[in-house]
């Protein structure tokens, strides 16, 4: 299975982008959040973590397409097989839902905002309550996202940090919202936390 590519950015279209990894180009499908973040970064190096699926109905004599799904980040492609994980969504429903970055898709489950969630392309009132019933006790770590480059080296490694800090103050007897309210304080300021350490004390000295 292919998880992540990387390569020469040489196209954006409406539903997908063209990756040039020597010797080959990769057509790589992606939300339309995804799109716009790539969209002014063509001819640039680009890395994609990659999801595959088999696109066709062999049982009705279709044909198979094996595609590739994109996405920016490790979080990301977890939060859309989460998303795809439940009933009447499915791939293609949830590329076209995900026009927003994943943590306010995360908050919005999160907080049961169904008529919000009911408004996302090719997401109705009925699919949306089945999305907050399957996932609204899986967002708190979505839900925690930060933009790439906000804290630590990576957004893997951001991503890291983050989820470390966050299982660390509900340990010490923190409720999930206050540990990501403290969290979203912390990391307002701009400054890189290498590790959490450093970011559980950047919380406690603003709390003190």
């Amino acid at each position: 299975m292919i998880v992540t590519i990387t390569g020469k950015l040489v196209r954006v279209g409406e539903a997908s982008v063209v990756i040039e990894s020597a010797p080959f180009e990769y057509e790589v499908f992606v939300a339309d959040f995804t799109r716009r973040q790539l969209q002014g970064k063509i001819g640039d190096e680009a890395r994609l973590h990659t999801l595959q699926y088999i696109e066709g109905n062999a049982a009705q004599g279709g044909r198979l397409t094996p595609r590739l799904i994109g996405f920016l980040s490790e979080p990301e492609r977890q939060f859309f097989d989460l998303f795809c994980s439940v009933d009447g969504v499915g791939v293609k429903k949830a590329l076209r839902a995900m026009v927003r970055p994943v943590k306010e898709l995360a908050v919005l489950i999160e907080q049961q905002d169904a008529k919000s969630l009911s408004a996302l392309p090719g997401v109705g009132p009925a699919t949306s309550e089945r999305i907050i019933a399957k996932l609204r006790r899986k967002m708190p770590r979505f839900a925690l996202m930060v933009d790439p480059g906000a804290i630590g080296e990576t957004p893997e490694a951001g991503s890291e940090v983050i989820s470390e800090t966050f299982d660390a103050l509900i340990t010490l007897g923190h409720s999930e919202a206050d540990a990501r309210r403290l969290i979203d304080e912390a990391i307002a300021g701009k400054k890189k936390f290498k590790d959490t350490e450093s970011l559980l004390t950047a919380i406690y000295q603003r709390s003190s």
